[in-house]
């Protein structure tokens, strides 16, 4: 999402910090989009396998990135990384948003028993740290993309809940909800045609931020051994798996996939900053 020009006609430097972070972005989708292509055609190895590949191989022209203790090309299980982690994230909040945000407007419009049932149940969720909850639920539930995607929902919807409920409290009070009201407009309309439209314009930069975020708690479960099966190439896991090289000097099967994260995690943080500057300049131009 790129910014108009600032009155001095330069752009300011948050500005073109969020624009990097939309085209940075933009360059892991294209990755996550390309990468299976070019396996396929054979342009690149499959990095779940090793291949008859030499093991802790370093980075030549054969195997840009080296290879890992089982003949596996980093390069490529980095590549792979970014499709399964944009998958699992986008996944888990975008569940987190379609849970969140309807039981935040309606606990927030309806109130009372259900208000206060509701408010204590996500309380509880939101007190538990983060890494920890998302722990014990991927713990009982087990390893694989669904099952790792609603670990991490299970987490964000608290968050969702929190923003749209209370605000929702604070917009059912105007003037033109209870003349919507007095004019016989049920519940529902006016969740959809007044709630909503204005509490919809928080979520957007929650969810990039709570992206993130999951990426790290992702790669945090991987490295615990609770993300995804080992077959399935992940950021988190390979990281596990190049402790046990790094006192022996190889350090490509940990720097790849950590910068992959970092840039990851770089990127949806510049853009939830992007969003931000939307639309508080959008508020700006409407006062």
């Amino acid at each position: 999402m790129f910014f108009p020009f600032s009155q001095s006609g330069v752009k300011s430097l948050s500005q073109k910090m969020s624009d990097w972070g939309v085209c940075l972005l933009g360059i892991y989708l294209v990755i996550a989009f390309l990468t299976p292509i070019l396996i396929n055609l054979g342009l690149i190895p499959d990095g779940q396998f090793g291949l008859d590949s030499p093991i802790f191989a370093p980075p030549s022209l054969e195997h840009f990135c080296g290879t890992d203790r089982l003949g596996r090309d980093v390069c490529s299980r980095t590549l792979q990384g970014t499709s399964v982690a944009l998958q699992v994230v986008f996944l888990a909040v975008g569940l987190a948003v379609l849970i969140g945000l309807p039981i935040g407007i309606l606990s927030g419009y309806i109130g009372g028993f259900f208000d206060k049932a509701l408010v204590l149940i996500m309380e509880t969720l939101y007190t538990v740290p983060v890494l920890l909850l998302s722990v014990v639920i991927a713990f009982l539930l087990g390893r694989g993309i669904p099952n790792a995607s609603i670990a991490l929902c299970v987490v964000y919807i608290p968050q969702y809940f929190r923003v749209v409920r209370n605000q929702t409290a604070q917009v059912k009070t105007e003037q033109y909800v209870e003349a919507a009201k007095a004019m016989g407009a049920g519940p529902l309309w006016i969740m959809k045609r007044y709630l909503f439209k204005n509490v919809i314009t928080s979520v957007p930069v929650l969810l990039t931020l709570n992206a993130a975020d999951a990426v790290l708690i992702l790669g945090s479960l991987g490295f615990l051994g609770l993300g995804l099966p080992e077959t399935i190439p992940e950021w988190g896991s390979d990281l596990n798996m190049a402790l046990d090289a790094m006192p022996l000097g190889i350090w490509w099967t940990a720097l790849y996939p950590g910068i992959a994260m970092f840039g990851l995690v770089l990127s949806l943080s510049l853009v939830g900053e992007s969003l931000e500057l939307f639309f508080n300049h959008k508020k700006t131009v409407q006062k």
